[in-house]
């Protein structure tokens, strides 16, 4: 069991904080601007809409590339968490596209009020982490099959349910996955949809969780499984992040994860809530950036 511990506002060596909230390397902090000049920050990736396909429609993300062109990128797949978009996990994406990787963020059809994909209609009633299991497939397939995209390079990142969803599916084909980063993911939801129900029978047509309207399909699909009888099945390499002040999932959820995976590290971030902010957010971003490089084949 391997576990680290991260004290609140100490970033890796080598890296400072901008007053913009990245992380940047010492040596590209730029000289001080002359009184009179201008100070025009340089772009160190690009990005546009990208729309992809699945067989519940349109979806859409953002593909982050980084400036200096190559045939080739590592790939990275970002999955957001429950009612969160691409919006959210966008600076991740950005944030590894300036260190070389092609980063794909995207909306989950259904996968909160403001998603873009689908029918772009606020509708929840039909996701599940399931039907989120098989769009991230879809977005693997299709992104993979890009010319600039490296099959054999193609990393997951998932925050909270999108971390749940990504773990499920890199177990269902994880030949396709070179390696995974799950920030604090949400192994939790099974336990919650239990309690709140208390038998599949229980289970209504409709209920308001966490301020969205959902249908059925949401917690009987998490019903169905025990998450960590499955994400086992991944043996490659899974670095889990988690902060120990996390009110909405507890951290145990991940430390149990850790026993399951065979080749898996946990970060813990002392004080960090659930998401990361300010210097948990760099350092996350430094920290899956490392983790990434190192396990480029």
């Amino acid at each position: 069991m391997n576990v680290r511990k991260l004290i609140a506002g100490v970033l890796a060596a080598g890296y400072c904080l901008t007053a913009l909230g990245g992380v940047q390397g010492l040596a590209a902090q730029p000289a001080p601007a002359a009184a009179g000049e201008k100070t025009v920050q340089e772009e160190l990736c690009q990005s546009e809409e990208f729309w992809l396909e699945s067989e519940e429609g349109p979806v859409y993300g953002v593909l982050y590339l980084p400036m200096e062109v190559q045939e080739t990128y590592p790939t990275v797949i970002i999955s957001h968490g429950f009612g969160s978009t691409a919006d959210v996990t966008g600076p991740v994406a950005k944030y590894l596209a300036e260190h070389g990787f092609a980063a794909y963020a995207f909306d989950f059809i259904g996968g909160s009020a403001a998603s873009r994909s689908g029918a772009a209609d606020g509708d929840m009633s039909h996701m599940s982490v399931l039907t989120e299991s098989a769009q991230l497939s879809e977005v693997i397939d299709q992104i993979a099959g890009q010319e600039w995209a490296e099959p054999e390079n193609l990393f997951l990142v998932g925050q909270s349910q999108g971390g749940y969803v990504s773990a499920y599916t890199a177990a269902q084909r994880p030949e396709d996955i070179k390696a995974m980063v799950l920030e604090f993911p949400a192994f939790a939801l099974q336990d919650d949809c239990w309690e709140r129900h208390g038998s599949i029978e229980n289970v209504p047509e409709t209920e308001r969780f966490m301020g969205q309207e959902l249908g059925a399909v949401y917690s009987l699909d998490a019903m169905s499984m025990d998450i960590y009888d499955v994400i086992g099945a991944y043996t490659g390499e899974v670095l889990l992040l988690h902060g120990d002040n996390d009110r909405l999932v507890d951290i145990s959820y991940s430390e149990k994860a850790l026993e399951v995976y065979e080749n898996a590290e946990l970060l813990v971030y002392e004080g960090a809530n659930h998401g990361f902010a300010g210097d948990y957010a760099d350092q996350a971003n430094a920290d899956i950036l490392a983790f990434l490089e190192e396990r480029i084949g």
